[in-house]
């Protein structure tokens, strides 16, 4: 019901239920009530010269299950959503039940997540059993965008090697986890100048990690990345800070090559990862981000 905004179609909704229900029982009694057709228990309806139908009743145990139907279909939407908007005398609702399930289970396993909270990320990295559950979780929560391997794609950080643009240590791990993060480049086309002034800041930027580039074009661009540098940094290291990543890597998150810098530069990139504390447990993220720590350290567990 939620995607309906018109409160006239819980009131239609419900009509049509209790209608319906009522139908039901209404047709079964008129069908009980129907005087035979012909007096020899026939419909009087004949086939093939001598095929006749007979119109016997309907079996008892059938219309028992029917009118059980019946009355289990009204009971149900007594007591549960069902009549339009109602919620029902129970007040039951999916998510109700799943925050007590959440509940429930988070309470079974809190036992199993203290032991880990106040430990560090070098002691759980050799623990088997905290890196089993390390794994499982991210693969329930990060899997789907850093691939099961952990080694990310075009757009989304590959998390097993010392690249971090956020920081990797432990604490921050975890407040990328719990807060998630927004990585926000504006287009910076207009504080840079004319195409080829960017194509000129493209093969500098280029440079700066030693790869491919045209050098008299680099050196053209040189000057133009004062716009970059209150972001990267003036050697173009980056800023963990602003999550503004290093340049001077060999690192691509967004693409390699002129082509790809140039459309950065020029339409800007957003990139957002959501915040994981409505969902996990603090003695969770802890772990998870014990293991995501692990990944790039060389002491724990491949996925």
């Amino acid at each position: 019901m939620s995607d309906f905004f018109n409160s006239g179609w819980s009131t239609f909704i419900a009509i049509a239920t209790v209608g319906s229900l009522v139908a039901c029982l209404a047709l079964l009694v008129i069908a009980s009530r129907r005087t035979p057709m012909a007096k020899d228990n026939t419909t009087g309806h004949v086939w093939d010269q001598d095929l006749v139908e007979l119109n016997n009743p309907l079996p008892r145990w059938w219309m028992v299950l029917f009118v059980l139907t019946v009355v289990c279909g009204g009971a149900y939407v007594f007591l549960y959503p069902g009549l339009g908007s109602s919620a029902g005398t129970l007040n039951w609702t999916s998510t109700g039940q799943y925050e007590a399930e959440q509940k429930k289970a988070n309470d079974a396993m809190a036992a199993v997540y203290a032991r880990y909270v106040a430990q560090p990320a070098e002691v759980l990295a050799k623990d088997a059993g905290a890196m089993g559950i390390g794994e499982r979780l991210f693969v329930n929560n990060c899997a789907a965008c850093h691939g099961s391997d952990a080694r990310g794609s075009k757009g989304f950080p590959n998390l097993t090697d010392s690249d971090w643009l956020y920081g990797g240590s432990l604490e921050a791990i975890k407040e990328t986890i719990a807060k998630g993060r927004t990585g926000n480049m504006p287009p910076m086309a207009a504080a840079v100048g004319s195409s080829t002034d960017v194509g000129n800041l493209a093969h500098y930027v280029l440079s700066l990690s030693g790869s491919p580039h045209n050098a008299i074009q680099a050196n053209e661009g040189r000057a133009k990345f004062a716009a970059c540098a209150a972001c990267h940094g003036v050697g173009g290291r980056g800023n963990p800070a602003l999550g503004a990543p290093n340049l001077a890597d060999k690192v691509w998150l967004h693409g390699w090559g002129e082509d790809a810098i140039v459309s950065i530069v020029n339409k800007g990139k957003v990139n957002v990862m959501p915040a994981h504390d409505s969902r996990l447990t603090p003695g969770q993220i802890h772990v998870l981000g014990a293991y995501v720590w692990s990944l790039s350290h060389g002491s724990g567990t491949s996925p």
